[in-house]
């Protein structure tokens, strides 16, 4: 696995990474997602400073992230109904 060093900007801060390359274009894209979100945040919120965006930016993401955790979890769980329900029409059907 090949290792690349890349540079992410954040906040007006400089961040040095060791990634997988298959890693680099995902963390360049959610920096500047970050990016981006932060300056909606200043626009259009009353954030003090880039702590406070940063803050929200955490809170926006790690909400997202559970929505779709949720979201999956519940797809998971229908296909496995549906799964043991055709299962047990084939079974049927056998018989």
């Amino acid at each position: 696995m090949e290792v690349r060093r890349i540079t992410i900007n954040i906040a007006g801060r400089t961040y040095p990474l060791n990634v997988p390359s298959a890693e680099e274009e995902t963390l360049r894209k959610v920096g500047k997602q970050i990016e981006g979100m932060i300056k909606d945040f200043e626009q259009n919120f009353d954030v003090r400073d880039k702590q406070d965006a940063l803050a929200m930016c955490a809170l926006k993401l790690g909400t997202n992230a559970e929505v779709m955790a949720l979201s999956n979890e519940k797809n998971m769980n229908a296909a496995s109904e549906r799964i043991q329900e055709i299962s047990k029409l084939l079974d049927a059907v056998e018989e």
